[in-house]
């Protein structure tokens, strides 16, 4: 069975859609269409822009999305999938591509979300860290053990066996690196992003997005969508909507995800957008599957 998912923030780059843009007519005019919506030409900075204005929080998020969904779209009838997941930002994507969302209604949620996230991390500073070479028991305990009224750091994203993401404020996450070195980690690096994602910091771009989506249409998608807060199949219009609103202050649970489209009959995965960062996750959960991008 063919899965196909959909990359998060962090894995653009300069010159990111050009091809599809210039050699396939659908691929223009949705780009074209997702120039007009936005307001500004963020084709320009993806094709040909700095990669510093490529970080800007207002288009890194939509540019991964545009991507992502219009590569998969463009696929024609090569995208045949039996469920799609998507992690964090690729959870909209995955959203779009399987007809939950409208293509403009998804990304006028991802810019609402980019521009939330970024007005939360304005107001209080934060960051997450990557931790590899633990159990994720481990991990869990010491963010359990340093979390704290005031002071807070959560595990974030699950990304597969061996490596999680911790987020949260700037001194808990460098407590929490400390502590996690000395219980034996290969690694505990503070990652250079603009805030603590998926954590209880994100809670008013969570009260922001909210309204947005509780205001947009979702439809039944054509095959089961796997969310980030549970890593569970969702095909009710109404579960699907909450799980997108719990997502920015919930974990990232990708392992459970690939797990348990895996142990429902899934073989094949696809990642459609920019880098291949999903493909090593999926091989590190499970080698006996393949994973690709779009041939």
């Amino acid at each position: 069975m063919k899965a196909f998912v959909f990359p998060g923030q962090g894995a653009q780059f300069v010159g990111m859609g050009k091809d599809l843009y210039d050699n396939n007519p659908l691929a223009k005019e949705l780009f074209e269409k997702a120039n007009e919506i936005l307001g500004y030409r963020i084709t320009d900075i993806m094709f040909s822009g700095t990669d510093e204005e490529l970080k800007q929080t207002k288009v890194t998020q939509p540019a991964v999305f545009l991507h992502s969904v219009i590569s998969a779209l463009c696929m024609g009838d090569g995208f045949c999938p039996s469920m799609v997941a998507g992690h964090s930002l690729g959870e909209f994507s995955a959203l779009v591509a399987s007809g939950a969302l409208s293509f403009e209604d998804g990304l006028k949620l991802v810019y609402a979300r980019a521009m939330a996230m970024q007005k939360a991390c304005d107001k209080e500073p934060s960051t997450m860290a990557a931790i590899v070479g633990l159990p994720d028991e481990k991990v869990e305990e010491v963010c359990s053990s340093v979390n704290r009224e005031g002071h807070v750091v959560v595990p974030a994203n699950y990304n597969c066996p061996g490596q999680l993401v911790i987020s949260g404020d700037i001194e808990a996450v460098g407590e929490a690196c400390e502590l996690l070195k000395a219980a034996g980690a290969k690694r505990a690096l503070v990652l250079k992003v603009g805030g603590a994602f998926h954590s209880p910091l994100m809670q008013p771009a969570k009260d922001e997005l909210q309204a947005a989506i509780e205001q947009t249409s979702f439809a039944a998608p054509k095959c089961p969508v796997y969310q980030n807060v549970d890593g569970k199949p969702h095909t009710d219009p109404a579960e699907i909507k909450a799980n997108l609103i719990a997502q920015l202050t919930s974990s990232v649970r990708w392992t459970a995800c690939v797990q348990n489209m895996i142990a429902d009959g899934a073989d094949d995965f696809t990642e459609c957008g920019p880098g291949k960062a999903l493909q090593g996750m999926i091989a590190r959960i499970d080698k006996t599957v393949a994973a690709h991008g779009i041939a």
